[in-house]
């Protein structure tokens, strides 16, 4: 396994990490329920191979995530390093929950503690210097080494989080397909932060190119998940990437790269760049995402988010994960409502400036993700 010094934080901590949260699962009495059994055996498996980085959250696995995790560190607590993440608007304080969560994971301490996926709204929250306040306090106390933060919000949100001045770690999505928070990474590599990346590979499903395309420009690889791992780790702000496994298979397979495979070169980084941004341009031929119509649509219907889920499936051939980008619609990340919304007023289509038939392309993509559930 590779390491790397992660920001000004004196740690040093591997490629791959390990995000739990999506750990295998069985059904017991009708209830979703962690495997217990195979989560460990592969949380352990990971430890193995030289996996040093585990994240998990207040929300993982309904709420099991950090149990199981706490379960598998006996035994590799003093070599491994924790993160999990304190979730703004639930029921608990921070301290509360903190304790709270330190007993699910049955540790003293954790390494890394999120503000879990905040925004520019952070910076003006009613509660922010209290949040802080008790953030500063949980370290002073040992409870916590580092104050960190998730993030799903534009770029620029992400520098002005950094200009806080108080956090020493970030995690955000970066992957072959979702390469906007580059230079806000550079930025944070910059001003000392450790950068995780979550999504490099989708959780296994992210294809990103096929192994064919990589190969006519050159680049050999054995799956299209090498591919995207490959490509996130080249990067020279990214310290560790984030990968959700629940099987063996993915597991050996990440570590692999992680461990004994060269990052791509420039060269073949410039290569997909080109390739992915050419991609990008068919797609906008359907849609750029301009997002004029959203203030017009009288139910709120997220019709950007929506198109971009049909040029994943129909420019780039990703069926699984544009499903998965369309049915995020209305979750607390994204917001919004899907295509089913949709009242046919028009008002949407009065000021599109690509003059796009969205009412017509909108029953398209209510068909197609419909009949994608059955």
């Amino acid at each position: 396994m590779q390491y790397r010094d992660f920001g000004n934080t004196g740690v040093r901590v591997s490629r791959l990490g390990f995000g739990a949260m999506r750990l295998p699962m069985t059904e017991v009495e009708g209830k979703r329920v962690v495997d217990e059994e195979k989560a460990i055996a592969l949380l352990h498996r990971a430890f193995e191979l030289g996996v040093n980085y585990v994240d998990t959250a207040w929300f993982y696995c309904d709420g099991q995530s950090e149990v199981v995790v706490g379960k598998a560190l006996k035994g590799w607590r003093e070599k491994v390093y924790v993160s999990t993440k304190y979730p703004i608007g639930n029921e608990k304080g921070y301290r509360e929950l903190l304790e709270t969560q330190l007993r699910k994971l049955d540790t003293d301490y954790v390494d890394f503690y999120h503000f879990h996926g905040i925004g520019e709204w952070f910076l003006t929250h009613e509660r922010r210097e209290e949040f802080l306040r008790e953030a500063l306090r949980a370290k002073e106390e040992g409870l916590i080494r580092h104050i960190s933060f998730s993030f799903h919000d534009k770029p620029e949100a992400m520098i002005h989080l950094i200009d806080l001045g108080i956090f020493s770690s970030v995690l955000c999505q970066y992957n072959l397909l979702d390469r906007s928070n580059e230079e806000a990474l550079a930025y944070a590599k910059a001003k000392g932060l450790g950068t995780v990346v979550m999504g490099p590979v989708g959780g296994g499903r992210l294809a990103g190119l096929p192994r064919e395309t990589a190969e006519r420009l050159g680049i050999r690889v054995h799956s299209s998940a090498e591919l995207a791992l490959r490509f996130v780790l080249a990067n020279r702000n990214v310290d560790c990437a984030l990968s959700g496994m629940n099987t063996l298979q993915q597991l050996e397979e990440n570590a692999t790269v992680a461990s004994n495979v060269a990052p791509l070169s420039p060269e073949e980084v410039a290569a997909i760049n080109a390739a992915m941004d050419e991609n990008k341009r068919l797609a906008d031929l359907y849609c750029t995402g301009c997002g004029y119509c959203l203030p017009h649509c009288p139910e709120q219907v997220n019709i950007a988010r929506i198109f971009e889920a049909m040029n994943y499936y129909r420019v780039y051939g990703l069926k699984d994960y544009a499903h998965e980008h369309y049915h995020a619609i209305g979750s607390r990340w994204v917001k919004g409502r899907k295509a089913d919304a949709c009242i046919d007023c028009g008002e949407c289509e009065q000021h599109c400036p690509q003059h796009i038939p969205i009412r017509e392309q909108l029953r398209e993509c209510l068909a197609l993700f419909h009949h994608y559930m059955q």
